[in-house]
């Protein structure tokens, strides 16, 4: 599991689909399908239940959206502190 899919996954979450995630993201639609799918692949659980118009959050998907957010924003947190480490 990488930083970028959990970033990928949680524009979908949060746009309610694959495709406004793809136009937040300024990346093609296939590129988060494929990512999600991935994702999905590597946990062997479905995130997304999918239909014509919407992708909308299984029950291991919105486990993943809390998980996914307190990973990224600790990750962040670590950019942040090890920031203070630069050379000069």
């Amino acid at each position: 599991m990488e930083l970028e899919q959990l970033r990928v996954f949680l524009a979908a979450a949060e746009a309610g689909g694959f495709s406004p995630a793809a136009r937040a993201l300024y990346v093609s639609h296939s590129t988060v399908s494929r990512t999600v799918a991935a994702l999905e692949r590597e946990l062997g659980t479905a995130l997304f239940v999918r239909s014509n118009r919407s992708q909308t959050l299984t029950e291991a998907g919105r486990a993943l959206e809390d998980e996914a957010r307190r990973l990224l924003r600790e990750a962040d947190g670590v950019k942040e502190r090890l920031r203070a480490y630069k050379t000069e």
